[in-house]
């Protein structure tokens, strides 16, 4: 996959934060603790990441399509006026991209012809961007040409067919094309999805993550999807636990979770054990330049007194720092995606069959509470010990009857492609924890026409909520990721 520009020259990029792209688009501040209580004062500091995604500037390039003169009785016809057509989406365009914190690059007048289009195209592969925007103000002569060749350019480019400016004739030699997102409507959201899904690209393929296992210092990346690894030994995590104190800050951050709780069922010992691992992920993803965290958790920590990072995963996810258990890298991924696409945190599961209801349990010990998304309300939760009955963890309770997603990147292996499992359905209900064995976040899931539960594809899948299904499998054909809809 082509390296992302913003990957290539990240030492030149200086714009809008993620951070300060999640506030913009929410128009909701975080609180200083980076999470849980609005609101609430403390001592505390929220992690920003310093990795290469944290000042990456996705670059857009955009063009008009159409030719000269008046449209006549050729569609969209005379009756259309493609010049407030332009001025229209100029300004949509410029206002979408000033909120996701991308560089656009508009050209100033439409392209009328097709050297003018070879032109174009000679340009972008020349200059690199992120993503390709071409808004087709005709039907006729050369703008699905353009379109076709600006596809082709294996730049991930949107197209965008407002009414009037396509039949399914021009739609179909170019429908099952990957590499592209095609809108076509007059509804401009779907432009605004594209545009987002062209930043999220980039952002992806920018994104540095700190993977703790084993005994070797390495970089690596992920094919295809272009996310950095940076490896460092296990044993980083415990020194630098041992290192770190109960400080004021760590033990404010513990009284504003269990504050927020509706029930403590640990010691307040145990979740300062929690936070400490907090600050601990922190310091070693500012060292490291990362902008995500995974790590070998049972097999770095499950045979010391030091606590499992349950409650420090919870509270990234619900900054909107990509945090993955037991550094599988597929979850990895699929955090960053689903952060950066949908601005929420994802619930990393391990999948039970449940015949009698033909459900899905998710079951976990580590969940974001803010549901909703980035700077929303937590959901209401407990604080339980994890299922080994050590180590504190947040318990959220999810909604019954709210619609959710799964989603589950595949890595590229064995000369199979990047893929992702993708499917929607409906919570049933939060199993008990005990009563029943297994983690104590455990999520009944209705899947839409998933009957054979026993053999339900994946594992370490990531449930959030929202039926996002269409959103990504649009993303997999964008980025030649292949989709699996189960």
């Amino acid at each position: 996959m082509r390296k992302s520009r913003c990957a290539a020259h990240c030492g030149a990029c200086r714009g809008v934060s993620r951070r300060e792209f999640v506030a913009a688009a929410s128009a909701i501040s975080t609180s200083l603790l980076g999470g849980w209580f609005p609101g609430r004062q403390a001592l505390a500091r929220t992690l920003e990441p310093k990795g290469p995604a944290a000042t990456c500037v996705p670059a857009i390039k955009a063009c008009f399509v159409r030719r000269k003169g008046e449209y006549g009785m050729r569609w969209p016809g005379q009756i259309y006026d493609g010049e407030a057509a332009r001025k229209k989406y100029s300004d949509l365009i410029a206002q979408t991209a000033q909120t996701l914190g991308a560089k656009l690059d508009l050209r100033p007048e439409p392209v009328h012809g097709p050297d003018e289009a070879d032109a174009w195209i000679a340009e972008a592969a020349e200059s690199k961007p992120d993503g390709l925007l071409v808004v087709l103000l005709d039907r006729q002569e050369h703008a699905w040409p353009t379109a076709e060749k600006a596809i082709d350019s294996q730049i991930p480019t949107v197209i965008f067919s407002p009414v009037g400016s396509s039949f399914t004739t021009n739609t179909a030699p170019v429908a099952h094309k990957t590499g592209c997102f095609i809108a076509s409507t007059d509804d401009f959201d779907q432009v605004k999805y594209g545009m987002k899904m062209l930043w999220a690209g980039a952002k992806m393929r920018a994104t540095r993550c700190l993977v703790i296992k084993g005994k070797k210092r390495a970089d690596a990346e992920m094919p295809e999807l272009g996310i950095k690894l940076r490896y460092v030994p296990a044993s980083t995590f415990l020194d630098e636990y041992h290192q770190t104190p109960e400080s004021d800050e760590v033990k404010a951050m513990a009284k504003a979770l269990i504050a927020g709780a509706t029930q403590l069922g640990t010691s307040e010992q145990d979740v300062i054990n929690g936070i400490k691992s907090y600050v601990v992920a922190r310091t070693l993803m500012e060292r490291e330049e990362c902008d995500g965290i995974t790590m070998d958790c049972l097999g770095a920590l499950g045979r010391v007194q030091v606590s499992l990072p349950c409650i420090a995963w919870s509270k990234m996810n619900d900054d909107g720092i990509p945090a993955a258990c037991e550094a599988d890298l597929g979850a990895m991924a699929t955090h960053v995606i689903v952060q950066y696409l949908f601005d929420r945190p994802g619930f990393q599961q391990d999948p039970v069959a449940e015949t009698a209801r033909e459900a899905i349990i998710g079951a976990h010990c580590s969940c974001g509470t803010r549901l909703n998304g980035f700077g929303t309300e937590p959901e209401p939760y407990d604080i339980v010990h994890h299922h080994g009955v050590r180590d504190a963890t947040a318990r959220p309770v999810w909604k019954v009857g709210q619609r959710v997603t799964s989603a589950d990147v595949l890595p590229a292996a064995d000369e199979q492609p990047t893929r992702m499992i993708i499917s929607a359905g409906e919570v049933l209900e939060n199993v008990a924890v005990p009563p029943a064995g297994g983690c104590v976040v455990s999520v009944m899931v209705k899947f839409d026409g998933v009957s054979d539960v026993l053999a339900y594809p994946g594992f370490h899948q990531l449930f959030f909520y929202g039926d996002f299904k269409r959103e990504l499998v649009q993303f997999c054909r964008l980025f030649k990721i292949e989709p699996l809809v189960a």
